[in-house]
């Protein structure tokens, strides 16, 4: 198959109004945002509720700008380049550094199915079935949909999936919190505590994942977005970013104001420790099938971006056909480097028991790589963007703060949750 058919629909704004445009375009920005609000960072949001009440809220909210201005670069990067993110590494920096980022994508992305398959596996538990059950299911459906699937499909699936998470809003709603304890959490934090200062750099390194800056630019790319493309993608992004957080806040609302009310010392370092803890104020029957919805909707969607990154990344630095539009007889190593994926990650979440420190494991090494992944993004939009679109001036600055913050607190938050640190 071809890619222009994609980029042909796409490239006819005259025919189609400003919302069809905009429907058109939109795709990326949201579907690497569901994916964000990944298992891992629905455990890290309850934890926050459940141990400082409200009083992590607001952060989720100041997450939003910062998740976005990260995020804008990739889509820059993306429609002004016509590249994904390891192409444009190789091209800009030579073949040595593209290699080195690309192993540390491939380390975060095996990781983050670990993750999102330790979900799944969480969810098969609470229904009596082995784990293996429900994680082959899984990885047989993450195979389906990317071998018999152009982008466009691939991505509609994927934003189905994600939208399953907005069950956590009626989660929150269900939850009755008061609005006079999110008044009092919005305004009072405790920021000489160092356990809560700890949740806060969890949070930040929660908010952006290195294989979310490899997805967008690469699905940008694929998509065939250009430059008449860039105000409607960046308003992709934009809306992706404000669901994401609202998600992350109706999580911590919902166990503030329930588990955090009445139990605020219960462990929450599992999927299934936060079903035991939370489903009873919703109602064993609807409350599991609820639950179960939104962490597998969470985890799939998750699942689906980080495995792809991993592929698309491999091939742009290897110079292999590296695009859903190829059927895979065309594309061999593309889809085969992505069923790699996949198939590991399953069968270490099937084989090892003890997930709570895959869980860990998985935390540290996606915090350790973030600043080598934000270094090449702030690098490649200051060097290889045409002149009129690089960053400079104010807003240079500004986007060197936030990526500076964002990584070095999510080192932090990823090295204070080893046991001991």
């Amino acid at each position: 198959m071809s890619a222009a058919p994609a980029a042909r629909n796409i490239q006819s704004p005259a025919h189609r109004s400003r919302w069809g445009i905009f429907l058109a375009v939109l795709g990326p920005g949201l579907v690497v945002m569901l994916a964000d609000t990944d298992v891992g960072s629905i455990i890290t949001a309850a934890q926050s509720g459940a141990q400082w009440g409200f009083k992590l809220l607001l952060l989720q909210f100041v997450l939003m700008p910062i998740l976005y201005i990260v995020q804008e670069l990739t889509v820059r990067l993306g429609i002004f380049t016509g590249k994904g993110h390891g192409e444009l590494i190789s091209e800009t920096f030579g073949k040595g550094w593209a290699y080195l980022s690309v192993a540390g994508l491939s380390v975060a992305t095996t990781g983050a199915l670990l993750t999102e398959f330790s979900g799944v596996a969480g969810v098969s538990h609470l229904y009596g079935l082995p784990r293996w059950v429900g994680v082959t299911l899984a990885a047989a459906t993450l195979l389906t949909i990317v071998w018999t699937g152009s982008y466009r499909r691939v991505e509609r699936i994927a934003l189905i999936m994600g939208l399953f998470e907005l069950v956590f809003f009626g989660i929150a709603w269900a939850s009755h919190p008061s609005i006079h304890e999110i008044l009092d959490g919005l305004l009072h934090a405790p920021i000489t505590n160092d356990h809560y200062m700890m949740l806060v750099a969890a949070n930040i390194g929660a908010v952006i994942m290195p294989w979310m800056v490899f997805y967008q630019q690469s699905a940008v790319a694929d998509k065939g977005l250009h430059p008449e493309h860039y105000r409607h993608a960046r308003w992709d992004t934009a809306f992706g970013a404000i669901i994401t957080q609202a998600i992350m806040a109706a999580v911590l609302i919902a166990t503030a104001a329930t588990i955090g009310r009445l139990n605020p010392n219960a462990p929450l370092d599992t999927v299934h420790q936060l079903s035991e803890a939370i489903i009873p104020y919703l109602g064993n029957t609807w409350g599991r099938i609820v639950f179960s919805l939104g962490i597998l909707g969470a985890g799939m969607v998750a699942a689906i971006v980080a495995s792809l990154a991993g592929a698309w990344g491999w091939g742009e630095v290897t110079g292999f056909r590296h695009s859903l539009e190829h059927h895979p007889k065309d594309a061999p190593w593309f889809y085969g480097i992505y069923t790699t994926i996949i198939v590991a990650g399953a069968a270490a979440v099937i084989t090892i028991p003890d997930l709570v420190s895959l869980d860990i494991g998985v935390e540290v090494m996606n915090a350790l790589l973030l600043p080598l992944v934000l270094g090449f993004l702030v690098a490649l939009s200051v060097k290889a963007l045409p002149a009129e679109h690089r960053l400079r001036g104010p807003y240079l600055w500004l986007v060197l703060f936030v990526t500076i913050l964002a990584g070095g607190l999510g080192v932090y938050g990823g090295l204070n949750s080893i046991p001991g640190w």
